[in-house]
């Protein structure tokens, strides 16, 4: 009996450990989105977060989608080449890239630049005592330094989607003509009676999403971290992961809510 107990008991530790910090989060969440709907709001820090998260990403998440758009042309020619069915490179390339590897992989690669960059930020901030000064001059920390990146994260990430689509596509047409002989104006033809609006639509709404995340995490471990430089360090390599497996997450929920049909 004591054995099970102990089992029991060791499982139940760390269920509500995660159950706990999910509260956590959605207090914060909670808490940024009241702030987003009350002034005042610092349009100044806005607009640097809006060229911090959206204008210095977009070299990454450009080389990200032509890399990505190239391979998958040639992994779907390999593949359609065994029952010959060659000829739907440029449709699935384009479907796969506005719905599913566009905003998946543009949200990691910002995951990755941008949450542990705001993580790092404000837990140096934390240590710094500098928050602790923004109270005394009877500024909120959550509304001057969490709802601008929050806020600039969710409007910019789903234009850093659209624009990986793009390139993501235009990677698969370069591939396509000059190494899988297709004829480019065949190529460009079939995608674009190929794609729907919502195929494109629903990949902003995920970049919208992924974004929030992004930022969101990025706070959450920057305003939490624990004292000193190792602090600092965890949270950042907290703020990655999370973003990342939350990415990863919401992109299987908002597929299945998108598309289950």
């Amino acid at each position: 009996m004591q054995a099970v107990s102990s089992l029991l008991a060791a499982i139940g530790r760390p269920v509500l450990a995660l159950l706990a910090a999910i509260g956590r989060v959605a207090i914060f969440a909670a808490e940024a989105l009241g702030h987003m709907l009350r002034p005042p709001f610092y349009w100044r820090e806005f607009g640097q977060q809006v060229m911090q998260i959206g204008w210095f990403s977009l070299p990454v998440v450009g080389m990200t989608a032509i890399f990505t758009g190239g391979a998958l042309a040639l992994q779907i020619y390999a593949g359609g080449n065994r029952f010959g069915a060659e000829a739907v490179v440029p449709q699935i390339v384009a479907i796969g890239m506005a719905r599913e590897l566009g905003p998946v992989l543009g949200g990691l690669m910002v995951a990755a630049r941008v949450a542990s960059s705001i993580a790092a930020e404000i837990g140096t901030m934390k240590v710094t005592e500098q928050i602790d000064a923004l109270t005394t001059l009877s500024t909120h920390p959550m509304k001057y330094l969490t709802v601008p990146r929050i806020l600039a994260a969710t409007l910019t990430v789903p234009v850093l989607v659209a624009v990986g689509d793009a390139i993501g596509i235009m990677g698969g047409w370069l591939v396509g003509i000059t190494r899988l002989d297709f004829n480019s104006a065949t190529y460009l033809k079939n995608t674009v009676d190929f794609l729907q609006f919502w195929d494109i639509g629903s990949g902003l709404v995920k970049g919208a999403v992924f974004g929030f995340l992004v930022a969101l995490m990025g706070c959450y471990h920057g305003m939490n971290s624990a004292r000193g430089a190792q602090g600092v360090g965890a949270a950042t390599k907290s703020a990655v992961v999370a973003a990342s497996v939350l990415i990863l997450a919401a992109n299987y929920l908002l597929t299945e809510v998108f598309f289950s049909a």
